[in-house]
C-alpha cells in the first residue's frame, strides 16, 4: 500500500502552505504580518514647501519614494481644506491624482489622533462602484501607509468574504469596499459603522446616479452624524449635487477645469466604418499600426467583448475580455497580465472603464460609442496619465450619430475625422453629416404616410359654410358650382322658402313567400282525465301515457326503433 502521494514519489520535496496566487493585499489566505519599513533618504525641501509637506514626514517620504514631485491641482486645493476638517466636492480630470488628494490627509488624521480601532469597528470608510477600483484604491493605501502600522482591509464579491471577514477581526482602520458586499457584512453583524470618522465616496457621480442610491442610502443610515464626507468624481451632474448636498455639512467645492472634462494630450480620431467591419478594421489597425503597444478596447455589451476577443486571438494577437460575468479570480489574473505586458489588448465594458488603472497605456479603442455622454471621458481617460501622451480612436457607423453630437457637446469641439484607412464607408459618411442618403430613423415601426396626399392639389374645396344649419346637408345641389351654392345658401339663411323635396319613387313590390297555416294547439280541458284523446288526434296515431303528459308515437315504426 502506497504511503505517499505522486507528487512526492517523483523526487519532489514536500509541499509548502497553500496560497492562491493573484490575490489583493489583505486577502490572502494565510498572509503573513506586514514587516514595518523605515524610510530611507531625506525628503527634499522644494517637496516639503508644497501642500505635501502639511502632511506626517512618514507620509512624505511614501509619497517621494512613489515618485511624486509637485501636486496636481487637485491636490493643491483638497489637502488643505481636508487637513481642516471640512467636507468637499472634489471634481477633476481623470487621472489627475483624486486618489492620493483624500488618502494623505485621511492618513494623517489617524496618525495624529493615534490608538486603534475595534474589532469589526473601523474608523474610514471607503465605496468605490466596481471591484477593480476597489482594488485600486487598497493599492494606494499600502503605497502611503508602507511606513505606518495603518491597517486596512478590501470588501467586495466575487471571492470568499472569510478572508475579509478574518481581516475586520483583525482591528482594520480603513475598509475600502463596494456597497453590495458591505451590506451583505452589516446583515451578519461582521462591520459596523458605528466609530466611522470619514466617510469617501469616489466616483459619486456613478454611485449616485447608476442604481447604487438605494445601497447608498441604507449606508448612510448607519453612519454617525459626526463625521467628514468627502465626493470626488471626474464629473458632477446638478442632480448628483443637489442630493449630495443633503447629506454633507459646510462642504467647499473644488471644481479644476470643468469645461475642458478631457486630457488636451490625447491625440483623438473618429472613423466611419460599417459595423460588420468593426473588427476586420481593429485589426488592421494592430498590425499597421507599432505604436500601439498597450491597447484597452471598449464595447457595449458583455457577449460582444468575448466575440472581439474571440476573433483577435484567431488572428494571432494575445488579447482578453473583463466584464462583470467574469469570476474575480479571471478578471484579477488578467488585469495582472496586462499590467506586466504579456497581454497586448484588453477588452472591457463600461463598468470596469473607471477601474482599470494601468500605466503605459497608449491607445484606446471606442469599439462601440457609448450610450452617456460622460462615460467617454472614462473611457478614454485611461490614457495620458500622470501627465504622458495617448491616443483615443472611436469607430461610429449608421445610427449613431446623435450619440456622437451629445460627446462633441460635452467637448465643446470636434472631433477630428480620419479618413485614411482601408475600410472607410462614405456612404456611413454621408448619412451621419448630410450630402447623400438622409439615415432611416431607428424605430421600430415605420412612419406612416397617407398615399392620397398631394394628388388632390389644386382642386377646388368645398363650400363648407353655414355647416351648422340644420338643412346644410339636405340641399339638392350636389352638381351645381361653388358659386351657385353659396348662392343658395345665403338665400336660405336669409329666410327664402326651401324648394319642395321630390317625391321618393316607390319600390318594387315583392310578395311575401306564402306560409302554410298554423295549427292552433287545443286547450286541455280542466278536469278530464288523462286518457281522454286529444281533438287534434292524427288517424294512425296511439296515445302514449306518460306522467301526466300526453305524447304521439307511430304505430309502423321499425323494430329497432321500439
Amino acid at each position: 500500500m502506497q504511503k505517499e502521494n505522486s507528487y512526492n514519489r517523483r523526487g519532489n520535496s514536500q509541499r509548502g502552505n497553500f496560497r492562491r496566487k493573484n490575490r489583493h493585499p489583505g486577502l490572502a489566505e494565510n498572509q503573513p504580518k506586514r514587516r514595518l519599513e523605515t524610510p530611507k533618504g531625506e525628503i527634499p525641501e522644494e517637496f516639503a514647501k508644497t501642500v505635501f509637506g502639511s502632511v506626517n514626514p512618514l507620509l512624505q517620504h511614501a509619497a517621494v519614494a512613489q515618485g511624486f514631485k509637485t501636486p496636481t491641482p487637485i491636490q493643491e486645493q483638497s489637502i488643505p481644506e481636508l487637513i481642516k476638517g471640512r467636507d468637499i466636492f472634489g471634481c477633476a480630470q481623470t487621472g489627475t491624482g483624486k486618489t492620493a488628494a483624500f488618502l494623505l490627509p485621511i492618513l494623517n488624521s489617524l496618525l495624529e489622533s493615534g490608538g486603534k480601532s475595534e474589532r469589526g469597528k473601523p474608523r474610514v470608510l471607503i465605496i468605490a462602484p466596481t471591484r477593480e477600483l476597489a482594488a485600486q484604491i487598497a493599492e494606494s493605501v499600502v503605497v502611503f501607509a508602507r511606513y505606518t502600522k495603518i491597517s486596512f482591509a478590501v470588501i467586495f464579491g466575487g471571492v470568499s468574504q472569510q478572508p475579509q471577514v478574518r481581516a475586520l477581526n483583525n482591528c482594520a482602520d480603513i475598509v475600502v469596499a463596494t456597497p453590495g458586499r458591505l451590506l451583505d457584512l452589516m446583515n451578519q453583524r461582521y462591520i459596523s459603522l458605528d466609530a466611522i470618522e470619514h466617510f469617501v465616496l469616489d466616483e459619486a457621480d456613478r454611485l449616485l446616479d447608476m442604481g447604487f442610491l438605494p445601497d447608498i442610502k441604507r449606508v448612510l443610515e448607519a453612519l454617525p452624524e459626526k463625521r467628514q464626507t468627502m465626493f470626488f468624481s471626474a464629473t458632477l451632474s446638478k442632480e448628483v449635487m443637489k442630493l449630495s448636498n443633503q447629506m454633507v455639512h459646510d462642504p467647499a467645492h473644488v471644481e479644476i477645469d470643468p469645461g475642458t472634462p478631457t486630457v488636451d494630450k490625447i491625440n483623438q480620431s473618429l472613423m466611419f466604418v460599417d459595423k460588420g467591419k468593426k473588427s476586420a478594421l481593429l485589426i488592421w489597425l494592430l498590425d499597421n499600426v507599432p505604436e500601439m503597444k498597450r491597447v484597452i478596447v471598449f464595447a457595449r455589451m458583455r457577449h460582444s467583448s468575448d466575440t472581439i476577443a474571440k476573433k483577435l486571438c484567431q488572428a494571432g494577437i494575445y488579447a482578453a475580455a473583463i466584464h462583470s460575468d467574469k469570476t474575480q479570480r479571471m478578471r484579477t489574473s488578467t488585469m495582472d497580465d496586462f499590467r506586466k505586458g504579456k497581454m497586448r489588448v484588453l477588452i472591457a465594458t463600461d463598468i470596469a472603464s473607471r477601474g482599470i488603472d494601468v500605466d503605459g497605456i497608449t491607445h484606446v479603442v471606442n469599439y462601440d460609442l457609448p450610450e452617456e455622454n460622460e462615460s467617454y471621458v472614462h473611457r478614454i481617460g485611461r490614457t495620458a496619465r500622470a501627465g504622458s501622451e495617448g491616443s483615443a480612436i472611436s469607430f461610429i457607423s449608421k445610427g449613431q450619430r446623435n450619440l456622437l453630437r451629445g460627446i462633441e457637446g460635452l467637448l465643446k469641439k470636434e472631433i477630428p475625422r480620419d479618413k485614411e484607412q482601408p475600410y472607410h464607408d462614405e456612404a456611413v459618411e454621408k448619412s451621419l453629416f448630410g450630402g447623400g442618403a438622409k439615415e432611416k430613423p431607428q424605430g421600430r415601426f415605420k412612419r406612416f404616410r397617407n398615399p392620397t396626399r398631394g394628388k388632390n392639389r389644386g382642386a377646388v374645396k368645398p363650400d363648407r359654410t353655414n355647416r351648422s344649419k340644420p338643412g346644410f346637408r339636405k340641399s339638392p345641389s350636389a352638381s351645381g358650382s361653388a358659386s351657385e351654392n353659396r348662392a343658395r345658401a345665403e338665400g336660405e339663411s336669409r329666410g327664402s322658402a326651401r324648394p319642395a323635396r321630390p317625391a321618393r319613387p316607390p319600390r318594387g313590390e315583392h310578395p311575401r313567400a306564402e306560409r302554410p297555416a298554423r295549427t292552433e294547439r287545443p286547450a286541455r280541458a280542466t278536469g278530464a282525465s288523462d286518457s281522454a284523446a286529444p281533438k287534434s288526434q292524427a288517424p294512425g296515431e296511439k296515445v302514449r301515457k306518460r306522467k301526466g303528459k300526453v305524447s304521439k308515437k307511430p304505430q309502423n315504426v321499425p323494430p329497432w326503433m321500439k
